[in-house]
């Protein structure tokens, strides 16, 4: 899971996940077509497929392959999100705090401010204002460092370990449905090739960690 700077995504916000995308909001079940249910060899016909068929219009000497790969990557994470961000909603949590949880409890030991930013691609100042709130609801505690004062080392609460393993499960098994379309060689193709283009992009962008 990837963290975000942001709060949980609103509904309906999973528009305009394509570069230049219309505004369409065809979530899971609206009745669009999907590439599995399209013929062997036939492209698939989906929300994106549609924005591509608009720009290859307006402008059909530009290839807009690349738009099909990434339009679907984002679109299929705002729909993903979305749904996943439900039980937090209910447990009163933000996407971004609970990375802040999670990166505690699979650590397995205490951080400090400036380890959780780079576990979580987050800023030092956003960090420091998400463990405030989760150290006043008892999810966090702080312990201070006996050589210098300046530096904090963070660990979970028992509540905070109890509310990330109550929501890990329910997470994954949404997960493992939605993932359920695919054979278990598709997962694991698709796993690997989306692994490739991220390790490539992490090598782009590794300064971003810091």
């Amino acid at each position: 899971m990837t963290a975000r700077n942001g709060g949980p995504a609103p509904a309906d916000d999973t528009a305009d996940t394509v570069p230049g995308g219309a505004a369409q909001r065809n979530g899971p079940g609206s009745g669009t077509g999907t590439a599995k249910d399209a013929a062997p060899g036939t492209p698939p016909d989906d929300t994106v497929a549609a924005v591509v068929r608009q720009w290859q219009a307006v402008h059909p000497q530009l290839d807009t392959g690349p738009m099909e790969v990434i339009g679907r990557i984002n679109r299929c994470a705002a729909l993903l999100q979305q749904a996943e961000d439900a039980p937090l909603r209910r447990a009163g949590l933000s996407r971004p705090e609970f990375d802040l949880l999670g990166a505690l409890r699979r650590t397995g030991h205490e951080l400090t401010p400036g380890e959780l930013a780079r576990e979580t691609f987050s800023s030092g100042a956003a960090v420091t204002k998400r463990l405030k709130q989760l150290t006043e609801r008892g999810l966090v505690e702080r312990r201070g460092d006996t050589r210098d004062r300046r530096v904090a080392h963070l660990r979970l609460t028992d509540a905070g370990r109890a509310l990330v393993d109550g929501i890990l499960p329910e997470q994954l098994a949404y997960e493992t449905a939605v993932l359920s379309v695919l054979t278990p060689g598709g997962q694991a193709e698709l796993a690997g090739q989306l692994g490739e283009l991220l390790g490539r992009l992490e090598g782009r962008t590794g300064a971003l960690r810091t």
